[in-house]
């Protein structure tokens, strides 16, 4: 796929969404943070279900270690590897407290230091609130990037690096949501929604089911 096909794919994304943004549900920072953190291995739509029973009323470092360990255990057990998550979601909030004056920090290396942080969520944070060039390569843009051929690799770490160099620098800042909603809810796993897509024709994936009819 050359630069002219890239460009055109994410002109098309951007013109039909062009302010896209994440499908977590958050206030500030700090719970953007916490919610990404939660989404590891589950879906937006049930931390978003979970973060409504604490961030209204405990939505700070401070509120969620009001609300304890077995506070926050019972607010997300409907979340997979809940009681992992509030050990680092209480660890991370003392440790934002302790070193940052209970604001999230802006650099990667800060971040990975947090517990539950890992570089896909760092990124998420980077690019979200602090809009910086991050690509946060989930299953999603993972499965997109390989199949239509915008940027192709065999781990999540080589689509990274790949997307962030081949990406247009004009759609960089905004490539990781329309990758993510586009594998969602278009480009699906097990049988993509090609007659929908608006970038069908410019898709790898099409010209080889093509080729096997």
């Amino acid at each position: 796929m050359n630069r002219e096909i890239r460009t055109e794919i994410f002109s098309r994304l951007r013109a039909a969404n062009p302010h896209p943004t994440t499908e977590l549900e958050y206030e500030n920072t700090f719970q953007l943070l916490i919610a990404v953190i939660l989404s590891a291995q589950a879906t937006d739509v049930s931390v978003n279900i979970a973060t409504r029973r604490f961030f209204p009323t405990h939505g700070s470092p401070e509120g969620i270690l009001e609300l304890g360990i077995d506070g926050l255990t019972e607010c997300i057990k409907s979340i997979g590897l809940y009681k992992t998550k509030a050990k680092n979601v209480i660890r991370t909030c003392e440790l934002l407290i302790e070193h940052f004056n209970g604001e999230v920090p802006d650099t990667r290396e800060q971040l990975e230091a947090l517990p539950g942080v890992g570089r896909k969520t760092a990124n998420v944070v980077l690019n979200t609130a602090f809009g910086q060039y991050a690509m946060a390569v989930d299953t999603h843009i993972f499965r997109v990037s390989n199949r239509t051929g915008i940027a192709k690799g065999k781990n999540v770490r080589e689509v990274e690096d790949r997307l962030m160099r081949l990406v247009p620098k004009e759609f960089l800042l905004d490539a990781h949501h329309w990758l993510i909603l586009h594998g969602r809810y278009i480009c699906v796993a097990r049988t993509p929604k090609c007659p929908q897509c608006g970038i069908a024709d410019l898709c790898e994936y099409k010209e080889k089911t093509k080729g096997k009819s």
